[in-house]
C-alpha cells in the first residue's frame, strides 16, 4: 500500500504544470517524506484553479475520530488476489468511507516519486518508484473529505490515495498494489464533477510499467521524522536499464549540402558510476 511519497518540485513549478496558484502562504516544498498525518499539496475537484494543502490520511464527513485512512483500494473488497488484468467490479463505489468522495470529492496528488517495499519486509528495503525521463512532478488519483472535530470544532480536510493491483515494476520488488497514476491530458477529467461515475472509473486503470523505473534507497525514510533529502539517492541500481540515445550532427559541406552525422550512446548510470535522482 502506498503510504510514503515525497514533493521535492518547488511550489512554483507545480503551479505551472498544473496551472494553479497555491493558495496557502505556509505551504512550502519539498516535503522528502511525506508520511499519513502531514499536510501536502493537492488540487480539489472544488477548487480546480488551487493548489491546497490537506492532511494525508482520509476521514470521513461521518467519523467519530480522526481516521487516517491513507489508501482506497479501487476494487473494494473484490480482486483479493490483486490479479493485474481485473476487469470486475470497482468496490470502491459501495464502501461508506470512499462512495460519497468517489463521486463528488475527487483530487490530484501531486508527487515527484513515491515509495514502497516488498510486502514481506515493507519499509525495510525501501525503492523509489518514478516516472522516467525526469516527468515529474505527476499527480496520483485521490479522494477527500472534510471533517469537523465535534469536542475542539477542528475542520480537517483530508485525502487518501487510490490503489489498483500492481504493475510489472512494482511485481518486480514484490508488492502488490500500486497508485493510480493519471495521464496528464486525463487530470482535468478526474476532477470533473459532472464526469459520469463509469468514466471515473474507466480512469482507475493500472499505471503503464513502460513509462515507470525505480531503485532501493535508504531504510531512514521508514522514519516519517527523517527528512534529509539525501534519503532519495539510490543505494543500488536501478530495477531496469535505461538507454539514451545522443545524436549530434557535424554539418560539413561536401559538395551539394551532404552531411555526416555521428551517433553517440550514452551509457547507463550503472556503467559509470552515475546514478542519478529520479532518473533526471
Amino acid at each position: 500500500m502506498c503510504g510514503r511519497y515525497t514533493v521535492v518540485s518547488k511550489v512554483s513549478t507545480i503551479e505551472k504544470k498544473f496551472k494553479v496558484l497555491n493558495s496557502e502562504n505556509f505551504g512550502t516544498t519539498p516535503i522528502v517524506n511525506v508520511s499519513v498525518g502531514m499536510r501536502a499539496p493537492v488540487i480539489t475537484s472544488k477548487n480546480p484553479h488551487e493548489l491546497q494543502w490537506f492532511q494525508f490520511g482520509l476521514t470521513p464527513h461521518w467519523a467519530k475520530k480522526n481516521m487516517y485512512l491513507f489508501n482506497a483500494r479501487a476494487e473494494g473488497d473484490h480482486n483479493k488476489d490483486d490479479l493485474a488484468d481485473y476487469h470486475g467490479k470497482m468496490g470502491i463505489i459501495d464502501k461508506p468511507a470512499f462512495r460519497r468522495s468517489i463521486r463528488l470529492q475527487r483530487c490530484l496528488i501531486i508527487a515527484d516519486a513515491f515509495v514502497e517495499g516488498p510486502k514481506s519486509v515493507g519499509l525495510d528495503k525501501p525503492f523509489l518508484l518514478f516516472l522516467r525521463d525526469s516527468e515529474r512532478p505527476f499527480a496520483m488519483a485521490g479522494i477527500w473529505d472534510e471533517w469537523t472535530n465535534e469536542s475542539t470544532g477542528e475542520i480537517i480536510r483530508s485525502y487518501g490515495i487510490i490503489t489498483v493491483a500492481a504493475n510489472n515494476l512494482l511485481r518486480m520488488i514484490g508488492h502488490p498494489r500500486c497508485p493510480v497514476i493519471l495521464e496528464h491530458d486525463l487530470e482535468r477529467d478526474w476532477l470533473n464533477p459532472d464526469l459520469p461515475l463509469t468514466n471515473v472509473l474507466d480512469l482507475l486503470t493500472v499505471p503503464d510499467d513502460s513509462r515507470m523505473n525505480g531503485y532501493p534507497i535508504s531504510s531512514k525514510i521508514k522514519s516519517a521524522k527523517e527528512q534529509d533529502l539525501s534519503m532519495l539517492l539510490p543505494i543500488g541500481e536501478r530495477l531496469l536499464p535505461e538507454w539514451t540515445l545522443d545524436i549530434s550532427h557535424d554539418l560539413k559541406l561536401f559538395g551539394m549540402g551532404e552531411t555526416n552525422s555521428r551517433r553517440k550512446r550514452n551509457i547507463p548510470p550503472s556503467e559509470n558510476g552515475q546514478l542519478d535522482m529520479f532518473g533526471a
